[in-house]
């Protein structure tokens, strides 16, 4: 933030100062030390909180926690449903001719539901607004976060297979292994 006798200036706007008017474009075709010379002053933007308008009304001003979880948990159920429309062609094919669903997706299906109601219990355990927002907020890619469901068959096939690590591999030809408590190895050689 520039500062100018007490005063803000914003970038791309004219102003004068001493008698002298300056373009619009003159703070941004500047470097600071001609800036400083006139006696503008770079200063830190104040400080203002932040907080997530899907939780709170304003800073220390949350929103009624049973609406909340009443939201999430819906927003839960339609995330399950979104999921799992794409493969009802699977069950509807099932009750019109018994043809079998494939079992890695028939078990696929049922760990979203099982994931949807896993996450509608632990929206149900928070109690504040706060663990609330932490719960659907954290993703460390641990199943047991929220925005983490699991991935249908066709993703988890095309996974890359990771490569074996040179430090993963230890191959050892011939000799013996020490049984002492310093890691040697005896190649016989």
């Amino acid at each position: 933030m520039l500062v100018l006798d007490g005063k803000t200036l914003q970038y791309d706007r004219p102003f004068s100062h001493d008698g002298i008017n300056y373009p619009a474009n003159w703070l941004r075709l500047t470097t600071l030390a001609e800036k400083e010379a006139i006696g503008i002053v770079e200063q830190p933007d104040p400080f203002t909180p932040s907080y997530d308008q899907r939780f709170w009304w304003g800073v220390d001003n949350p929103k009624n926690i049973d609406d909340l979880k009443t939201v999430w948990k819906s927003k839960t159920s339609e995330t399950a449903n979104s999921l799992l429309v794409p493969t009802d062609w699977y069950a509807i094919r099932k009750a019109d001719t018994n043809a079998a669903i494939p079992t890695d997706w028939s078990d696929w299906r049922q760990s979203i539901r099982v994931a949807a109601s896993t996450k509608q219990t632990a929206i149900d355990a928070v109690t504040t607004v706060a663990e609330l927002e932490t719960y659907i907020t954290t993703n460390t890619g641990a199943d047991s976060d929220y925005p983490v469901w699991p991935l249908d068959p066709d993703q988890v096939a095309a996974l890359p297979t990771p490569e074996p690590t040179p430090e993963s591999e230890s191959v050892v030809t011939g000799g013996t292994v020490s049984t002492e408590s310093e890691d040697v190895v005896d190649l016989g050689g």
